[in-house]
């Protein structure tokens, strides 16, 4: 059972898209896939928050610059900071893409790393109520 549990918070820790579904098919109860996906989740956010400059600059050393591209079109991370600010950034992207992924772009843009990383955990927070929620009753319709 503590494996279990574990594996859902490991897997919550990169994405939870694959934390919760795990969760059911193990069998664990809503409380404990939903408690268990926050728990990793949070982990996430602060391991790609704090952590973040230190596993840029390892990835850097090994990698060559590139020449910089003269005009692109905005993707969905510089829209969603360009509308919503920091809090689009870190609910909004955390809902859409994940919050490793969200942290990395506000590393790109240079943001506050604590608001940040509040708002990607109220992100997660939500992210984990409403796919499990999602899960447990789309399991009980089957």
């Amino acid at each position: 059972m503590l494996y279990k549990i574990l594996t859902v918070a490991g897997l919550a820790t990169f994405e939870i898209y694959a934390a919760i579904p795990a969760g059911f098919a193990f069998g664990l109860t809503p409380w404990t896939i939903f408690f268990a996906s926050l728990a990793g989740g949070i982990v996430g956010v602060f391991v790609a928050a704090f952590l973040g400059g230190a596993i840029e600059k390892l990835i850097t050393r090994f990698r060559k610059p590139k020449a910089v591209p003269k005009e692109t079109k905005p993707n969905l991370a510089h829209k969603l900071w360009q509308k919503y600010g920091i809090i689009g950034l870190g609910f909004l992207g955390t809902f859409t893409v994940g919050a490793p992924v969200s942290i990395a772009v506000g590393v790109g843009f240079n943001v506050n790393m604590h608001r940040l990383a509040t708002w990607c955990c109220i992100g997660v927070l939500a992210r984990c109520a409403v796919f499990t929620l999602l899960g447990y009753y789309g399991t009980k319709l089957l």
